[in-house]
């Protein structure tokens, strides 16, 4: 890092006073350090260090009118975090290219640089496949360990949400953390591409049901969907992939 042309490394100014004293105080430079180590610590992914809510673009040709809304919603939160939102977090819903997980990052980075927050970003599958990998007996790090940061981040993204295949023990994983996050009161950011509903999607036969995409119901269990409802601001994102739409538009 280049020497701070205003401080010369030492990490202090000296200041004139209101009463015309000199004094000394902390060099803006030690700031910017601080809000740098809490971005590290945040574990954003290489792939996504570069989103931020200034960044994320709802008005490309196509665009669906809801990825606006999404933007002014999370530009919202941000404003409003932490007093105004009381610990409810937000459930990001979408197919995939809309841009869930560059809103749901772009909230993280505005809350740690502008609010000092303490962020973690996680994968669901990736942390799914680290807590089954702490049982092996030559992995020297156990699940309490793993799941220590998850429970006590202030801001905690978790990332496509319902990606692993449900089964019951990845329905009590889900349980424990969420259930963790909602008796602590503490903001949990959530993507997924699974539809807002209980699982089967909550109505018609078996056949019907049994016929239609899964659900995030399906993919977390019904009280666990439930209690999201309970935990996050819902915030629909309808749309075309972005990605694939810019790919037909660059090639087309």
């Amino acid at each position: 890092m280049a020497e701070c042309k205003m401080c010369g490394g030492v990490g202090l100014v000296r200041v004139m006073t209101d009463e015309g004293a000199w004094a000394s105080r902390a060099c803006e430079c030690q700031e910017t350090q601080k809000e740098e180590r809490r971005l590290k610590a945040a574990e954003i992914p290489e792939r996504y260090r570069h989103c931020s809510l200034d960044s994320y673009d709802p008005h490309y040709t196509g665009a669906d009118a809801a990825l606006g809304r999404a933007l002014l919603t999370a530009r919202r939160f941000v404003e409003d975090y932490p007093v105004n939102t009381g610990g409810i977090g937000l459930l990001f819903v979408g197919s995939i290219g809309v841009g869930k997980t560059h809103l749901a990052v772009g909230v993280l980075k505005r809350l740690v640089a502008e609010r000092g927050a303490r962020g973690l970003f996680v994968d669901y599958r990736e942390l799914l496949k680290s807590i089954q990998n702490s049982y092996n007996a030559q992995v020297h790090v156990t699940e309490l360990e793993l799941l220590r940061p998850v429970f006590a981040a202030e801001v905690l993204v978790i990332d496509d949400l319902g990606a692993q295949k449900p089964n019951e023990w990845v329905w009590d994983t889900v349980a424990l953390i969420l259930n963790s996050r909602y008796n602590d009161k503490l903001t949990t950011i959530l993507t997924t591409n699974y539809q807002n509903l209980p699982a089967g999607g909550g109505a018609g036969s078996e056949v019907e049901r049994a016929a239609r995409e899964q659900t995030l119901g399906d993919r977390i269990g019904d009280r666990m969907c439930s209690r999201l409802q309970e935990m996050c601001q819902i915030v629909e994102m309808t749309g075309k992939d972005f990605r694939q739409s810019v790919k037909r538009a660059r090639f087309g």
